[in-house]
């Protein structure tokens, strides 16, 4: 029987903290960038940036501890961001919300497909299911269809 701190396929702590790595660069571009959400917003419609920024923000905490306790450098999050267009208008605000939730859901993917280990696949399941839920409401405010996704965070194509 197979210990369950290697998974099949060659995976193993390395390949996961590498992995879990990846994930919080993803999130620490989501914290950065929904600053630039929530700036682009009246003030009277900043609650769901807010709130997306702090759960990105807690789950980049929750990551660097378990990267400390791995004994893993976590990585240090930039100064800034590149942002994939100008964000001038409450649309554009919710478009990139969508972008940058896509991306940490593309992160956790990886997660899920390199963790040896059950605690990182159950924490990926459940960040890809969170991912997906502001996905659909930042979608929905972009105006953008469909808006869910069958497999967050895997190409359309």
């Amino acid at each position: 029987m197979a210990d369950d701190t290697e998974g099949s396929g060659g995976l193993d702590a390395g390949t996961e903290t590498a992995a879990l790595r990846e994930a919080l660069v993803a999130e620490h571009a989501a914290v950065w960038g929904y600053g630039v959400v929530g700036a682009a917003l009246d003030e009277g419609a900043r609650d769901p940036a807010t709130e997306a920024e702090t759960a990105h923000r807690d789950i980049r905490d929750q990551l660097t501890a378990l990267l400390d306790d791995r004994d893993a450098e976590p990585v240090r999050a930039e100064g800034a961001y590149a942002l994939p267009f100008p964000v001038l208008s409450a649309v554009d605000a919710a478009r990139l919300a969508v972008v940058l939730e896509d991306g940490v859901a593309a992160a956790w993917v990886r997660v899920l497909d390199q963790a040896a280990e059950r605690p990182a696949r159950e924490l990926a399941v459940g960040q890809l299911s969170a991912v997906e839920r502001r996905a659909v409401a930042w979608r929905t405010t972009a105006g953008q269809t469909p808006v869910t996704s069958a497999f967050p965070g895997l190409p359309e194509d």
